[in-house]
């Protein structure tokens, strides 16, 4: 057993982990279990009855929360012409072609997402072996790959979060931060889980949320109920 230090074991005092929580009561409680002294990150965490070895079970897309995650996203967009000056004035960080290519394959990784319009991907494909471990990869499925470069930008500038399931069947999204106020933390939560249930596979049996939870970044677990969503 990993040992946890006594901010910890004071906060996870303050939760039932028999008990399901009202969204509105798991935010207050959240806020209450964070004790670290920067402002934290607040993480819900899915477990869904999928099997994510079958391709008609994957789950994976991207969604823009109403009221964003609170941390700023640094933007590298790969494209020419007059997509690269569409991404510059929609405010993307990075702009460019064969030179941020030649940039990252020397260990530059000042950005957070790319976007690359179509045209471009033959040779960012290139980069899968570097990006593809860090989960920094374009996708269509998450509009990263697209020629509408604006809207991509605009998009994860406001907030846009990616949701991919892992190899457990798990699902890890940041919904805001600690300092948010708690309505706008239980509107990120309740935006979330609806797009989850809006994206659930036809092939996935049983019960599809089989559990849920929110955390601060240092806080412990809050088991969250979702028998509405269902």
């Amino acid at each position: 057993m990993a040992k946890t230090g006594k901010k910890y074991q004071e906060a996870a005092k303050l939760v039932d982990r028999s008990n399901l929580y009202e969204i509105k009561e798991a935010v207050a409680l959240a806020k209450q279990t964070a004790k670290a002294n920067f402002d934290e990150t607040v993480e819900a965490a899915f477990r869904l009855g999928v099997d994510p070895k079958k391709a008609d079970q994957q789950i994976r897309g991207a969604m823009v929360l109403p009221h964003g995650t609170g941390k700023t996203q640094r933007v590298l967009v790969f494209a020419k012409g007059e997509k690269a000056k569409e991404a510059e004035a929609a405010g993307a960080d990075y702009v460019g072609e064969a030179e941020f290519i030649e940039k990252i394959n020397k260990g530059w990784f000042e950005f957070d997402v790319i976007v690359a319009t179509p045209d471009m991907m033959a040779e960012v494909g290139k980069l899968g072996r570097v990006l593809g471990p860090k989960g920094l990869m374009p996708n269509p499925k998450t509009g990263t790959v697209t020629f509408e470069v604006e809207k991509a930008v605009k998009d994860i500038k406001a907030g846009k979060v990616e949701y991919r399931v892992d190899k457990s069947a798990n699902i890890h999204v940041p919904i805001g931060k600690i300092s948010f106020e708690d309505e706008k933390l239980v509107e990120n939560f309740v935006a979330l889980t609806e797009q989850l249930v809006k994206v659930k596979p036809q092939a996935a049996k049983g019960t599809y949320m089989k559990n849920v939870s929110i955390a601060s970044t240092m806080g412990p677990g809050i088991k969250v109920d979702v028998s509405d969503f269902r």
